[in-house]
């Protein structure tokens, strides 16, 4: 939809389960407004960031009361993708800018196809190799998946009782980290921080050299194998799942054998969940809910993970967010897309078709 360098922005509130971010903070919408456009954010989207009505206001935001008018906008610019209730505002026009994870979630695409919305994944935006929407929520989960995942390890939630940095005279704690991206190394950087004994096992060669470049001698990087992934995981107390394929469901590294050699209430943090996860033991789970034990292991697989820290999630968000938004803002979704490769690549639907070629595959859709 190309409006002349002028377009309606809907920020609306989160509706998925402990939910806490918004879209866009009252300095992004001040950076909008100021470029003429005119931002709806519905009341109480910025509570749980910190984030006051009055601060959208004051910022040039016009807050409303409801869902409905905010829906209506041109472009309207969330977190989380929408849920069963939110579906019965798409329509065809509607350009949708948020996480979109896809591969796991083919009813959702079927709405959005059927309903002809231009939908933007936050997770397929690519830029040199580099995936930059998606990389400051990775960087997040990685590092909160050691804090989540020594928490859990505790005996009174069913974890083996380890401490992962230990003490003087016992040896500190085993964590086992599946993939060397951006979710990976935080999730290393973190576990080397406690003092734990930190393995990444990774696929690519160059990207071990960078990690142990950036991590030292203190972490361990393994080229990943089902072998190599079944020695490791027979001391492993914390597991990390931190695999991705941009755009596809998540490979599957782990069968029930293999977390039955794990030790008895170990814990598995799986990060790659929202594309499926990496086991076929993984199932979505919530910050309300967020554990469950399968095969002896205690599994953490919360679908937005950062959503547990809002107001750093929300900041860290927009700011890479706000420069691909005005884009589409000031030229039109079709401009911006033909002026930014990367942009393109983010496009997952469009006019009632999948635009993404690992999101058609994954779907079994053309």
């Amino acid at each position: 939809m190309e409006r002349g360098g002028f377009m309606i922005i809907g920020i609306p509130k989160e509706v998925k389960v402990r939910e806490n971010r918004v879209a866009c903070t009252p300095a992004g919408v001040r950076y909008l407004s100021d470029a003429g456009h005119r931002v709806l954010v519905q009341s109480g989207a910025g509570e749980g960031s910190g984030f006051s009505d009055q601060a959208f206001a004051s910022a040039g935001a016009e807050v409303r009361p409801g869902a409905g008018e905010v829906w209506q906008a041109d472009m309207v610019v969330k977190v989380k993708e929408p849920v069963e209730t939110e579906y019965g505002y798409l329509r065809r026009g509607l350009i949708l800018f948020t996480f979109l994870h896809l591969a796991a979630d083919p009813k959702l695409a079927m709405h959005l196809v059927e309903k002809g919305v231009s939908a933007i994944a936050y997770e397929t935006v690519e830029e040199n190799g580099r995936l930059p929407l998606l990389a400051p929520m990775s960087e997040i989960a990685g590092k909160m998946s050691i804090i989540a995942g020594g928490f859990y390890l505790a005996n009174h939630f069913g974890g083996n009782g380890t401490l992962l940095c230990g003490i003087p005279g016992v040896l500190p704690g085993k964590v086992t980290i599946l993939g060397g991206g951006s979710a990976g190394m935080n999730a290393a950087i973190v576990a080397k921080g406690t003092g734990a004994r930190v393995t990444i096992l990774e696929l690519d060669q160059e990207k071990m050299r960078y990690l142990n470049s950036v991590l030292g001698s203190h972490v361990q990087t393994l080229f990943s194998t089902k072998q190599h992934i079944m020695e490791e995981l027979r001391a492993t107390d914390l597991l990390v799942g931190a695999v991705l394929v941009p755009g596809a469901a998540a490979p599957k590294l782990l069968d029930r054998e293999m977390l039955r050699g794990m030790k008895p209430g170990a814990v598995f943090v799986d990060i790659s969940v929202d594309q499926g996860g990496c086991s076929v033991t993984s199932r979505p789970t919530s910050h309300e809910d967020p554990v469950y034990k399968e095969e002896g292991v205690l599994h953490y697989c919360v679908t937005n993970m950062p959503g547990a820290y809002a107001r750093t999630s929300t900041e860290a968000l927009t700011g890479n967010t706000l420069p691909y938004l005005k884009a589409i803002a000031d030229m039109g979704i079709d401009n911006a897309l033909q002026s930014m490769p990367g942009l393109m690549k983010g496009l997952n639907t469009h006019e009632g078709a999948v635009t993404h070629k690992a999101v058609a595959r994954s779907l079994g859709m053309e």
